[in-house]
């Protein structure tokens, strides 16, 4: 058994912990410097979804809707592995994402307000799937503005997929 002097056993010990303190630091941030995870939208009509990053890779699924909301949760070269609403997951090369914000409401039927308070007169009714243009989430609001099938108004976040609890997006 090689036992380290007091010294070297340190610098070993520090180096260990250096090491394992790096990967807690790429956690929140990607190798695009973007924050992860992070809110974005499918750029096209079609989108292969793959079982890893690259070409090679098979194709799991096929996304038929632009502007559906997706979670980047891990970045690998030019691609980024996301996470949609139902919680599949796949690689899509970066190219078929866009930085705009929007949102896919769940449940059933939900009011859209015409202000952020539940009180406010309703301007619309949305469907459960229905996707939308997130607008704003002001800063310890419960509601956020969004625009969906030519309408604009408030929905409460526990409405819709697409936004972090507590995120405030102007």
């Amino acid at each position: 058994m090689f036992r380290f002097p007091t010294f070297a056993r340190a610098l070993a010990v520090a180096a260990v912990a250096t090491l394992t303190a790096a990967p807690a630091l790429a956690a929140d941030q990607g190798e695009s410097g973007q924050r992860l995870p992070r809110f974005v939208s499918l750029r096209a009509t079609q989108v292969n979804l793959r079982s890893g990053p690259g070409v090679r890779y098979p194709i799991e699924w096929v996304y038929l809707q632009r502007d559906l909301p997706v979670e980047v949760i891990q970045e690998f070269d030019h691609w980024r592995k996301i996470r949609d609403w139902e919680g599949t997951e796949g690689w899509v090369h970066r190219s078929m994402l866009s930085g705009n914000r929007a949102i896919r409401v769940v449940g059933t039927v939900t009011p859209l307000r015409a202000q952020p308070q539940a009180e406010s007169p309703v301007v619309a009714q949305l469907e459960g799937g229905v996707v939308g243009r997130l607008v704003a989430c002001p800063e310890a609001s419960a509601f956020c503005r969004i625009e969906a099938g030519g309408y604009s108004g408030w929905l409460p976040r526990a409405a819709f997929w697409g936004a972090y609890r507590g995120e405030t997006v102007k």
